[in-house]
């Protein structure tokens, strides 16, 4: 673990020199790629520094007990000693977590798919609930949410509603909301008081840039149509919604919360990358196999993730097996929970196979 840390120094000071470069200083995205590399070494040389230092002053303590006589500077190094191992170990467990191989895409803007499933106009209203919890969710991580595109469910919610999320480390927190999301209750619908089991899956794909994955426009057919539903004098009345069809793929994407027929091509653009990124994801999965796939990150969209019991106010998440009664709080975005006890599982996965021993 020592050489990884020192190695670690090493670049990032070589990065100081080279953020400071003219070349780097002229070319903005070359000096952009350098501040976030610096940015993120900093934070674990800064914690190697502390250590090393923990490290000299136990080495320090020691000395001093083995020479020193008198009783009162003795007991003073033993309680510094000890206070300086606890350190030691809480450092050196900080420091191991840093050191596990973090995802490229945690840092992107996300997209936020969320779809009715089995269940009828249950399963949309269910999805409409998902959508509120994970809008209230960003709105207390100060992230930024907006509308792609929707289609809204007979009885309330939404059958599909697409939208896109910025903010800092969105996908990295986001990606283990993928799934399938399982509701038992009785629906609004039900005359008989029964309770019914409905789904509504949920994907969450890192928004990826044209550097990212390349798309040959001659294969995209672009159509486009007046907008509907809310957003003022121009709905209905201008055709600056876009439908993207990818013709290789058979993917369709469809954009319509901007007024300009431009805006909206990007945004669907993004859409249709990141879709892509999703199937050649998933074929590099298979061929890698599955022993090297996470169970909690693998973010499969048709993985049964986690069930909300209405009647007994009980959300549990079946890949680590957590269930908490507090469905009203998990309901009004409070999910940080989950994600938390879902990265700690999968960060213990990374370092049982990883090697991460000193």
């Amino acid at each position: 673990m020592l050489d990884k840390l020192a190695a670690i120094k090493e670049r990032f000071e070589e990065v100081g020199q080279l953020i400071i470069q003219p070349d780097a200083m002229s070319d903005m995205s070359k000096y952009t790629k350098l501040s976030k590399e610096y940015k993120d070494l900093e934070k674990v040389v800064e914690v190697y520094d502390e250590y090393k230092l923990v490290l000299d002053n136990i080495k320090s303590s020691k000395e001093m007990l083995d020479k020193e006589k008198d009783p009162d500077f003795r007991e003073m190094a033993k309680a510094e000693l000890d206070d300086l191992k606890n350190r030691e170990v809480e450092l050196e467990k900080e420091l191991k977590q840093m050191l596990i191989p973090k995802d490229p895409n945690d840092s992107k803007d996300c997209i936020l798919e969320i779809r009715g499933g089995t269940g009828g106009d249950e399963a949309a209203i269910f999805a409409g609930d998902l959508f509120r919890m994970y809008e209230r969710f960003c709105e207390k991580q100060g992230w930024n949410l907006t509308v792609l595109d929707l289609t809204f469910g007979s009885s309330g919610g939404y059958k599909e509603i697409i939208s896109t999320v910025t903010g800092a480390d969105v996908y990295g927190m986001l990606k283990y909301e993928s799934g399938v999301h399982r509701v038992q209750r009785v629906p609004a619908t039900e005359t008989q008081g029964r309770v019914h089991t409905s789904a509504a899956s949920v994907a969450v794909l890192p928004e990826m840039e044209e550097v990212d994955v390349t798309i040959d426009l001659n294969d995209v057919r672009k159509d486009t149509f007046c907008s509907s539903g809310p957003g003022g004098q121009s709905v209905n009345t201008t055709y600056s919604a876009v439908r993207l069809t990818h013709i290789p793929s058979g993917l369709v994407v469809t954009c319509q919360d901007q007024k300009s027929q431009i805006k909206n091509f990007e945004k669907a653009l993004k859409v249709l990358r990141s879709r892509i990124y999703e199937i050649e994801l998933a074929k590099h999965n298979e061929t890698v196999g599955a022993q090297r796939r996470s169970m909690v990150g693998s973010g499969d969209r048709s993985d049964k993730i986690r069930t909300y019991n209405y009647s007994q106010s009980r959300v549990t998440d079946h890949r680590i097996n957590k269930t908490v009664y507090n469905l009203p709080d998990i309901m009004d975005g409070n999910i940080e929970e989950f994600i938390s006890a879902l990265r700690f599982a999968e960060n213990a996965e990374k370092m049982k196979g990883g090697g991460m021993e000193d």
